[in-house]
């Protein structure tokens, strides 16, 4: 089976570079971290497919394209103060801490959360997670260089806004309704000016 999943991996990886996917750290952390941990035990032989697949309480793992897009947008550095909205599996938390960077990653669903810990924490990497409502943010730990929402929300919450670096933060978040097309957006702060781009269409469960 792990001869498979490398041959997965490699093809996936390969699959991700031809649809623009370019970073090489972001590659590498594809390529490093093992998906199939993060994935039900009955979809493990999918786990290097490039779809979302699904989790408990109706919550899925993004589709990796989807993923490497968002980090390869976020244009990541090393010990950047990262705040997660939407833990999950816990997958793109443990690729944000192989990127090197501080991540708060917050969960609303308690069984996930629970679970997503201690996974994290068996495969070692670092992460400070939150059972928390999302939409809110993590007020006490802002500002955050980056931020990275897991979750398709109908406008921006507020609370992440405030929440972002202004003088050189990112956020990347998808805006939409569930039964809708949704939008990702990277929405840049330089110097308190803010500059919105439209990234791709996509498909997330409601932030809730």
């Amino acid at each position: 089976m792990v001869n498979d999943f490398e041959r997965s991996k490699e093809r996936l990886l390969k699959e991700l570079k031809i649809m623009g996917i370019n970073n090489h750290r972001v590659l590498d952390a594809i390529k490093s971290v093992p998906r199939e941990e993060f994935v039900l035990e009955n979809m493990r032989e999918h786990a290097y497919d490039n779809e979302p697949l699904p989790l408990q309480y109706g919550q899925t793992i993004s589709q990796p394209y989807i993923v490497a897009l968002m980090l390869q947008e976020l244009e990541l550095k090393e010990n950047h103060k990262v705040l997660e909205i939407g833990t999950g599996s816990g997958y793109q938390t443990a690729l944000l801490s192989y990127l090197g960077t501080n991540v708060f990653s917050l969960e609303r669903i308690y069984c996930l959360f629970l679970t997503a810990k201690k996974r994290l924490k068996k495969l070692n990497y670092n992460a400070k997670l939150y059972y928390l409502d999302g939409k809110k943010g993590l007020e006490t730990e802002a500002p955050f260089d980056r931020i990275i929402v897991s979750a398709a929300t109908p406008e921006i919450p507020k609370a992440l806004e405030e929440q972002i670096n202004h003088d050189d933060g990112i956020i990347i978040v998808p805006v939409g309704y569930e039964e809708e097309p949704q939008i990702l957006y990277k929405i840049k702060y330089e110097k308190n000016k803010k500059d919105v781009k439209k990234l791709t269409y996509c498909r997330f469960v409601p932030l809730k």
